[in-house]
């Protein structure tokens, strides 16, 4: 069998939300494949603790977005969240391979990597992107030509990126979400609420 055969080029399935209010753009890797999903948006996994950390830091619960008595998450209130707070959400990646039947950003292939100024072209008040792994990090270091990304929980300036209003991009480096990653969960929101807050966003 040929090598596409094989290992199928994906493209992204969902297109970039990008609120005009948004202060932050969440870039990961590419979503998982469609059979892990628990609804039709970012961090669909529903064992992904992305929307549990969020509901932890903005409002004390970290089942705020599940749907009660469901193995899913509330997609209509995530969205209304987001455009509310002014989060966006979009992946490094525009095409992948993944080189095994699994979700871990190890055994993803970059085929098309995303066109990140073209986000920010429609994001003029966005302040920070973050990400929260390490194949996202690594994509997005590559594309703006930064030697040293910054370590998990830090943040670095974007070299010669600013937003409409002239203010830098800063590039934070949060810890994933995964529930692979080994941290603890009071940890990880800890970290993103340090994020959020000098974004101004809490």
């Amino acid at each position: 069998m040929k090598k596409d055969e094989v290992r199928p080029i994906e493209r992204h399935p969902l297109v970039p939300f990008l609120p005009k209010n948004a202060r932050v753009l969440f870039l990961g890797s590419f979503p998982p494949q469609k059979k892990r999903w628990c609804m039709e948006f970012y961090y669909p996994n529903f064992i992904n603790d992305h929307w549990r950390i969020e509901g932890e830091v903005f409002f004390g619960n970290r089942n705020h977005f599940v749907q009660t008595g469901q193995k899913a998450f509330d997609r209509e209130a995530i969205i209304a969240f987001c455009l509310e707070k002014g989060i966006a959400f979009y992946d490094t990646a525009t095409a992948i391979r993944r080189l095994k039947d699994n979700a871990s950003d190890e055994f993803l292939e970059v085929v098309e990597p995303t066109d990140i100024r073209a986000l920010l072209s429609q994001l003029p008040h966005c302040e920070a992107i973050v990400t929260t792994g390490q194949k996202a990090t690594d994509t997005l270091c590559q594309y703006f030509g930064i030697e040293n990304g910054p370590k998990v929980g830090e943040s670095i300036a974007i070299p010669d990126v600013r937003n409409h209003n002239g203010q830098e991009i800063r590039l934070y480096r949060l810890p994933s979400s995964s529930r692979a990653y080994p941290l603890a969960f009071d940890k990880k929101v800890a970290a993103y609420r340090k994020m959020f807050e000098e974004v101004g966003l809490l």
